[in-house]
């Protein structure tokens, strides 16, 4: 059986995405960080459901960390599916915060990009040894990279340097075959910065031409398929899942 790391998978699209590309007959390896008994309830339900997947515990800010997490990588797939490579990588991780560009300050600034640029560029780093030939690498961005949204300057900032990442990761992996895609969600409701109260819900529903926010499930879809032969001659793009979003 393949299989898939995707971090940040005990909640929010993440936890979506790690049921669908389950259901797609792939193994999950799935990352949580402060949360074991959200990620313990995803793979309860993925392996319900049929499928096999093991969770570990991965704080994307703390860079040093990463060989050892790779370590425990090599031993799940060798304990779990007898397996010595993986398949794919989804740079899911990541929170949100709102936060005028006036009043910032340098560790919210360091915190986002240490969760949103820096530890993607370096867990694919590490975890690039293990992907292969052919793998497929998604990472997850942000509709605010397109649509400026006040408050969320650094974390929009960080979102399009991945974007451009993406790109660079599609250029130097290609001769292994390996694809490269960022997924751009929208509005989506989750419990990113917060979530979503009904009267923030229904401004962003109005500019959305679908007339919706967005579900987890919407945009999990999407990842799963760049995952699959459906998504096999989409290279270093960003896709936008938003319902149309401002346009």
């Amino acid at each position: 059986m393949s299989v898939i790391v995707i971090t940040g998978g005990s909640r929010g699209i993440g936890a979506s995405a790690a049921e669908h590309i389950s259901r797609s007959g792939l193994g999950v390896i799935l990352t949580y960080n402060t949360n074991p008994q959200a990620a313990a309830a995803v793979t309860g339900r993925i392996e319900k459901a049929g499928g096999k997947a093991v969770a570990l515990k991965l704080d994307v800010a703390d860079v040093a960390s990463f060989p050892a997490f790779r370590e425990s990588v090599v031993l799940a797939l060798r304990e779990s599916w007898q397996a010595t490579t993986l398949a794919g990588l989804v740079n899911n991780a990541g929170y949100g915060l709102f936060n005028p560009l006036a009043s910032v300050s340098e560790a919210q600034f360091d915190g986002l990009c240490n969760v949103h640029l820096k530890g993607p560029f370096f867990l694919t780093q590490a975890l690039l040894p293990l992907l292969a030939d052919n793998a497929s690498i998604v990472n997850l961005t942000s509709a605010t990279t397109r649509v400026a949204t006040s408050g969320v300057a650094p974390y929009a900032a960080f979102k399009g340097g991945l974007e451009v990442l993406t790109r660079y990761m599609a250029k130097e992996f290609g001769e292994r075959g390996i694809r490269a895609n960022a997924v751009s969600p929208g509005a989506i409701r989750t419990e990113l910065g917060g979530g979503l109260n009904d009267e923030f819900e229904a401004m962003l529903a109005a500019q959305t031409a679908l007339g919706r926010v967005g579900e987890p499930e919407d945009v999990a879809r999407v990842i799963a398929m760049l995952l699959s032969e459906d998504g096999a001659w989409i290279n270093a793009q960003t896709i936008e899942v938003a319902g149309g979003y401002n346009i």
